[in-house]
């Protein structure tokens, strides 16, 4: 009597993973109309498994020197924390055209000197359209292996045989495995082509690439259970008509997840930018008013940024707001400490704030130059451009301390700058470098005060006459 096949059919959600036992016209997890696609689950003993491990005591597990290696550019190795963890499964994603195949195929290139053999996989290319990118980026070859193929048993296969030191798997979505009976970039083929990746990397020590692509929303395609499976997640991201790009750490494993890399576009691929602060300011007007430097902390790296904001009577009753590069809700909290606390009339203006070079700034340190960049362009007038801003604004209008503000100042003076408005609270304490003069303040009014040049000549009138 022949065994009775355990592969059981359900209906999973392309958005959110969700299995249904019916189809439903809207996901009951997501509320997602039209994502329910039929898939056909396999049964565990049909899958591949990796070899027993046995148990081992904590203290008797060595760690080598090889299983973390540089990939010999020292951006990507700054978001990867140091370098490549050996077994580990790396997600990038990103836009079409952004630049993520470039990327890949520039690590393998360098990666040749110390890793041996690597192997390029594409399962969306041929194989002379990959050596017409390598040839336009400069890349030789040597010791880099290409494949172009979309059966991930036939992958596994030949880089096996091959026994490279690195791979790369572009795309994810583009790769099946044939004994599933769905189609290429469904949830069930990304989730079991991601898990069969992994479970190769981790046996047999060797760190592979997959790159991912994105929908319209800048999530990655398939379901998130695809973040989970991975070691490290990146997003490569930039604004479309910018030669800029920063590879962002969302996940990691191994590191740090607030590290950015900085990388140019330029027609030998993505080069390296050593110093991105250089890079954000590099087209900042000094005169210009409603504008204001911050010096960001991005991870380890403390960035200056340009922070610009624009107001304006609105011509409809409800005023907006609009926010690139910072968040919302941040804006709307700063916008009503401005009207509350320092008095600035701001019912009726349309207020839009952005964050040049396309940088997003997720910290609240940046609050004090959002609202002087803000400030200055409701009264017209320009913030000192020789002054950086950085601090935390408290509901009560008080400038709260940020972390590590002696690296920001040190960055700040290093890049020309000769004054920087500070929290005074804990601003005593840190070394000022020479040249640079600290400004402390303990409340929002007071740092508008002596950042804008109208309001610091005004001021200073008032004292004269007295």
């Amino acid at each position: 009597m022949a065994k009775a096949d355990k592969s059981r059919t359900v209906f999973v959600c392309q958005a959110c993973g969700k299995e249904n036992l019916r189809w439903e016209g809207r996901c009951p997890n997501c509320h997602q109309w039209n994502t329910l696609i039929e898939s056909v689950i396999v049964a565990a003993s049909a899958r591949t498994h990796t070899a027993d491990s046995p148990l081992q005591e904590l203290s008797r597990i060595t760690v080598e020197a090889t299983d973390r290696f540089p990939l010999r550019l020292g951006e990507f190795d700054r978001v990867l924390g140091g370098g490549l963890v050996a077994g580990s499964l790396v997600l990038i994603s990103g836009d079409p055209g952004i630049g993520k195949s470039t990327l890949l195929l520039q690590a393998l290139a360098l990666s040749v000197q110390d890793r041996g053999r690597v192997a390029y996989v594409s399962a969306e290319e041929t194989l002379r359209q990959i050596k017409l990118r390598a040839e336009r980026l400069g890349v030789k070859g040597d010791g880099l292996y290409l494949l172009a193929q979309s059966d991930l048993n036939a992958i596994v296969d030949k880089i096996e045989q091959l026994k490279p030191g690195l791979v790369v798997v572009d795309s994810i979505q583009a790769v099946y495995l044939p004994e599933l009976d769905s189609a290429a970039g469904s949830v069930t083929q990304v989730r079991e082509c991601a898990v069969r990746l992994m479970q190769w990397a981790k046996s047999n020590a060797v760190p592979v690439f997959i790159a991912g692509h994105v929908t319209k929303d800048g999530a990655i395609a398939g379901p998130r259970v695809l973040e989970h499976i991975v070691d490290v997640v990146l997003h490569l991201e930039g604004e479309p008509f910018s030669q800029y790009r920063l590879l962002r750490c969302v996940k990691n494993r191994f590191g740090s997840t607030n590290e950015i890399g900085v990388f140019e576009m330029k027609s030998q691929g993505l080069v390296e930018v050593d110093n991105p602060s250089k890079v954000f300011l590099s087209q900042r007007w000094e005169e210009a008013i409603g504008s204001a430097v911050v010096p960001a902390l991005e991870g380890s790296r403390p960035v200056l940024v340009e922070i610009q904001a624009l107001t304006n009577p609105t011509s409809f009753g409800l005023p907006r707001r609009t926010a690139n590069g910072v968040d919302f809700g941040r804006l709307l909290m700063i916008i009503a400490v401005l009207s509350k606390r320092v008095g600035l009339r701001l019912g009726g203006q349309d207020i839009i704030v952005n964050v040049t070079g396309g940088l997003k700034i997720n910290e609240p340190g940046a609050d004090l130059g959002i609202a002087l960049a803000i400030a200055s362009s409701f009264r017209d007038v320009p913030v000192d451009s020789k002054l950086v801003a950085v601090g935390e604004v408290g509901l009560s209008g008080e400038l709260r301390a940020v972390s590590q503000l002696e690296r920001r100042v040190a960055e700040s003076a290093r890049l020309g700058f000769k004054r920087c408005l500070v929290p005074k609270i804990g601003s005593s304490k840190i070394a000022v470098p020479e040249g640079m003069e600290l400004i402390p303040a303990s409340t929002l009014r007071q740092a508008i005060g002596v950042g804008l040049v109208g309001e610091k000549s005004k001021s200073e009138a008032a004292h004269e006459s007295q």
